[in-house]
């Protein structure tokens, strides 16, 4: 009984953990309390890069390039791909791998609602209401309030309705936080919040009649010649004890993520398509929220994230972001897209007995004792420190900050 409990039991479990942004608030304080590995273990990596003249031509100082590969190595990053003007500059790993892309998910999702907002009967209105779309919820049904909401309210993540929601482990108090347990009026107070996003999926599938599968597919990934997607890569995350509302969650390689990134920096034009619309790109840039950090995940925007400007990255730059530091960064000013992928299943696979075993109140401290295991000087060279080791957001802000120097 258990051999076949436990499986059910991983997958169930990997599945609500990869959707989640941030269940690692303690990883970001281990970076700020210095805890580091002093003597980092660099593996060799078999980069692709192009010559010191085809580097330069596109803005990039070979010297700064080797620098950022020589860091990626200390890292457990398993691809590393910087784009300009559609060549590859430099990259490593394998590319052509799909690998869980965690809340980079919810950046997917609002390109495939952009492609189809409209007037029609089966397009979506970004002014509807939850109450004109026949949206609520179960086992708790929204207020009269709650569903003033509207399709946009919920790109923008201002919808305050704090729900229980699939996917969402590690990310409840910070809402809760941020909203409280009452009611808010639409439009007035921006959290990070897996309840918009589910939502917004279900109102995708039922204003469309398509399935986040097939509409990724069609909408995206054939036309952008995506070489490794399949509708098999989108599963769903169903928890109606909380909510009706599923989480949809993607696989993507690292070269077909490149070209969704590069649908972006190109205004949502393809060769011979128009697969968004030209204006929907831009409002990410325009009609985003402060978040209340001051890191790389300063403002948010449709489901992207900007810069702290101070961060040294141009004036216009976004990107998707999920656990484990995936990352796809588009830079218009450097008509640049660079895409960071990390497989964490070994690390789940260490974190979820750890969580099981722990109480309510422990959790935290057991995830930060995983995470500082590799940071002790017996365990550097163990084979899961050098290969899958978490990657923390402070040790991905100085790879960007070695991108950055790495600029002409």
């Amino acid at each position: 009984m258990r051999s076949r409990f436990f499986p059910r039991f991983l997958q169930w479990t990997l599945g609500a953990l990869s959707l989640c942004l941030c269940v690692l608030a303690y990883l970001i304080a281990t970076g700020d309390r210095g805890l580091w590995p002093r003597k980092p273990v660099a593996r060799t990596l078999d980069i692709s890069r192009l010559d010191k003249a085809q580097a330069e031509r596109l803005g990039w100082r070979p010297a700064g390039l080797d620098a950022v590969f020589s860091y990626a190595a200390t890292l457990s990053a398993d691809t590393l791909v910087i784009s300009t003007q559609g060549e590859t500059v430099a990259s490593f790993g394998e590319l052509s791998k799909p690998y869980r892309t965690h809340s980079i998910r919810k950046a997917l999702l609002s390109a495939l609602v952009g492609r189809h907002v409209g007037p029609g009967p089966r397009q979506i209105s970004l002014d509807a209401t939850l109450q004109d779309l026949g949206i609520s919820d179960a086992p708790i049904p929204l207020t009269d309030l709650q569903k003033q909401a509207t399709v946009r309210h919920l790109l923008q993540s201002v919808s305050g309705v704090n729900h229980p929601a699939a996917a969402e482990l590690g990310l409840t108090a910070e809402k809760d936080r941020l909203l409280g347990s009452g009611e808010n009026q639409p439009g007035t107070i921006w959290a990070y919040n897996n309840w918009d996003y589910n939502a917004l999926t279900t109102i995708f599938e039922q204003k469309t009649g398509l399935s986040v599968a097939s509409a990724f597919r069609t909408g995206f990934a054939d036309p952008l010649g995506m070489e490794d997607f399949s509708e098999a890569d989108v599963s769903y995350r169903h928890e109606p004890e909380r909510s009706q509302h599923r989480a949809a969650a993607f696989r993507l390689s690292a070269r077909d993520l490149a070209r969704f990134g590069q649908l972006y920096l190109d205004r949502g034009e393809a060769p011979g398509a128009q697969l968004l619309p030209a204006s929907w790109p831009a409002l990410i840039t325009t009609d985003f929220a402060r978040t209340a950090r001051n890191d790389l995940r300063w403002g948010h925007g449709y489901l992207w994230w900007l810069p702290n400007p101070e961060a040294g990255l141009p004036e216009g730059t976004y990107f998707a972001w999920g656990l484990g530091a995936q990352a796809v960064f588009v830079i218009p000013e450097w008509s640049t897209v660079i895409v960071h992928q990390s497989e964490t299943t070994e690390f789940l696979k260490r974190l979820i007995p750890a969580l099981a075993a722990a109480e309510a109140e422990a959790a935290e401290a057991a995830l930060e004792q995983l995470v500082l295991f590799c940071f002790q000087p017996e365990n550097r060279r163990s084979d899961y420190c050098v290969e899958h080791r978490f990657t923390t957001p402070k040790e991905f802000d100085k790879l960007i900050t070695l991108i950055v120097a790495a600029r002409l």
